[in-house]
């Protein structure tokens, strides 16, 4: 599959034609490269959902860099966050409080439960991209699976089993993500990337024993209103977490990175 560079390129290549097929092909091509310009200005921090004791905790910053950032700091971006649980079929809001290096929920989940997390109100970014101002809005959601049970989207990006081990679906608003980059990481630094089929699913082997975070991401370059805020498109960035109990011995994480300091 070619990447968005790649088919803009390619379209460079045709010869000159009319005007009017100069136009069409100018929308073509503004069409190919908004969601790289939005997808790549937006940070690359994601959030993943975590057990801790008798809670659950929603980090911020870069598993597979061992970089979770706090408060003062970074963290302190989050406007709120929404935490939901599943279990048997039933969906219960649940309430976090911001501690200093995390969203503490309260709740451990048991077999068969599942538990998402999400912030709708994280502050607008607004650069400059070739003397045009960008406002770009960026939407982070986690998800936590005790199995891999099939379970329904619920995330407007989401990442779900389907019922097999190491097997998942991306869905965005519902409908499967097909050709998508899906990567899947530890904390050691070790990780793998793979394409969604058609129908949006992905499988990863799963040889450590220990936590994974599965992410995907999604530019969608739609305009649209926040409250009286508008923005020119929006950076979908999901993940997964899940802790495979056998396995080979995990390697031991790579160094905690320093938290970022809030600018």
């Amino acid at each position: 599959m070619k990447s968005n560079l790649a088919v803009t390129f390619d379209l460079f290549k045709l010869p000159k034609e009319s005007r009017a097929k100069q136009k069409t092909l100018s929308q073509i091509l503004r069409a190919v490269i908004a969601p790289f310009v939005i997808c790549t200005a937006v940070q690359a921090h994601q959030i993943w959902l975590e057990q801790d004791g008798e809670n659950s905790v929603v980090r911020f910053g870069e598993f597979g860099d061992n970089l979770r950032e706090t408060s003062p700091g970074l963290l302190d971006n989050f406007g709120a966050v929404e935490a939901k649980l599943f279990s048997k079929d039933k969906l219960k809001p649940l309430t976090s409080t911001k501690s200093a290096t995390g969203f503490v929920i309260p709740v451990r989940l048991a077999s068969g439960e599942s538990l998402t997390a999400e912030d709708a109100r994280f502050p607008i970014r607004t650069f400059k991209r070739e003397g045009r101002e960008i406002r770009s809005l960026y939407y982070p959601s986690a998800r936590f699976i005790t199995d891999f049970s099939a379970l329904t989207p619920s995330l407007t990006l989401d990442i779900t089993p389907i019922g097999k081990q190491g097997a998942f679906k991306v869905t965005f608003k519902n409908k499967p993500l097909a050709r998508t980059e899906v990567q899947i990481l530890v904390q050691s630094g070790w990780s793998k990337k793979a394409y969604t089929n058609s129908e949006g699913e992905v499988t990863f082997d799963l040889p450590w024993q220990g936590q994974y975070v599965v992410e995907v991401s999604h530019a969608d370059s739609v305009p649209g209103e926040r409250g009286e805020e508008k923005y020119d498109g929006i950076n979908y960035v999901t993940t997964l977490t899940l802790v495979q109990p056998t396995g080979v011995a995990p390697l031991p994480a790579v160094l905690a990175a320093k938290p970022n300091v809030k600018k």
